[in-house]
């Protein structure tokens, strides 16, 4: 257990450097948000819009609780995700539940962190989708349309590093 600890605590300190040396935290350019709600009747898993070349990512629905709990702990912790909208009285709190709550932390971290399929795997718990999760007061952030492919490649290269120690990070939470 303590060389678990050491290991996870040596790659939080490298994320950092990593962090300092890219200028700041890692943020895609240009994000938006979806631009429109859906019926507040529909839980983020429900829904079935789909523009064009925009992604999202969002909790598997086959994940322990155990799992899924873990990943949304690191999502709202040290991967620095604003889960203030998750709060109660948040336009995202309902349906308070742990797969709409996972889904919205793992969707943010995604946005942030340039949109790379490694941003959205926390440990094998969510998944990539097209299918618009916002419902009602909840706007999900999406992702923008697809860039110049030397653009994709500059913001990809900067988010690998970023994104393979939080897939080691999250893969020492599990063992």
């Amino acid at each position: 257990m303590e060389s678990k600890m050491c290991i996870l605590l040596c790659l939080l300190m490298f994320r950092f450097h990593l962090v300092c040396v890219l200028g700041g935290r890692v943020v895609s350019e240009a994000k938006e948000e979806a631009a429109t709600a859906l019926s507040n009747s529909s839980p983020p898993e429900g829904n079935t819009t789909f523009i064009g070349g925009t992604t999202w990512c969002v909790a598997l629905t086959s994940v322990p609780a155990v799992q899924l709990q873990t990943a949304l702990n690191w999502a709202c912790g040290p991967g620095s995700t604003d889960c203030s909208s998750l709060q109660p009285g948040g336009p995202c709190f309902e349906p308070n539940t742990l797969l709409s709550h996972a889904s919205f932390a793992f969707n943010s971290y995604y946005q942030q962190n340039g949109n790379s399929d490694i941003a959205c795997n926390f440990g094998g718990t969510a998944i990539i989708t097209r299918k618009n999760p916002s419902y009602s007061s909840c706007v999900y952030l999406s992702s923008e349309p697809p860039a110049s492919s030397s653009s994709r490649r500059r913001r990809k290269s900067r988010n690998v590093g970023i994104g393979l120690l939080q897939y080691l990070e999250i893969g020492l939470l599990f063992l």
